[in-house]
């Protein structure tokens, strides 16, 4: 789940992704202060808008807002105060991680890109890498599935030249880190970064 306020730009009101699919076309149902935002194909709901949002959680933040269970439980609430029947299943991890690339092949159907296999304590990861710097041995920065980049793109689940890729490793640009220098290929961590710890963007 992703939860994004604008107050100024947008008004009170949260939009909440539920999903990283993007259906072709969506319908709408509205249950008072909530708007429920469903696949028009399958039905499955992707997410929904809550107006009156400052009247339920109160956010400073102005973008992507950071999940807690005190929020989790707030949206809860007033899912139910507006009758809609629905069981948040929020993984409140985090998405941001440093990871270990534990291997790294040659892509078979692409000279630039390597299939990387990359710990992230948890799970084992595979990530297609278009950077030339990336090494079996090196501890990087992982954005997981889900993650929202400073940019706005959304990472999901994806097939890069007819292999599945799970994440993204990151450069420093990507990160929105100060001084980033455009196309140096994946930002390497000190070797006593710690594997799992999350990396704050």
């Amino acid at each position: 789940m992703n939860l994004f306020y604008n107050k100024q730009g947008v008004g009170d009101v949260f939009l909440v992704q539920l999903t990283t699919n993007q259906p072709e076309s969506v319908k709408t149902e509205k249950h008072e202060d909530v708007v429920l935002i469903q696949d028009h194909k399958s039905n499955d709901l992707v997410g929904f808008n809550l107006f009156n949002a400052s009247t339920y959680a109160n956010v400073e933040e102005n973008g992507q807002v950071e999940l807690t269970e005190e929020l989790v439980e707030s949206v809860q609430a007033a899912l139910k105060a507006n009758g809609v029947d629905l069981v948040l299943d929020v993984d409140l991890t985090p998405k941001f991680v440093i990871g270990h690339v534990v291997n790294k092949e040659k892509h078979p159907n692409a000279d630039k890109l390597s299939v990387c296999k990359v710990d992230v304590e948890t799970e084992q990861l595979q990530i297609v890498c278009g950077a030339a710097n990336v090494d079996a041995g090196q501890k990087v920065v992982v954005a997981k599935v889900g993650a929202v980049m400073p940019s706005g793109l959304i990472i999901r689940d994806a097939e890069l030249r007819g292999v599945a890729s799970s994440g993204m490793i990151c450069s420093a640009s990507e990160l929105g880190l100060p001084n980033a220098e455009e196309n140096v290929g994946i930002l390497v961590l000190e070797d006593n970064a710690v594997v799992g710890d999350a990396f704050k963007v």
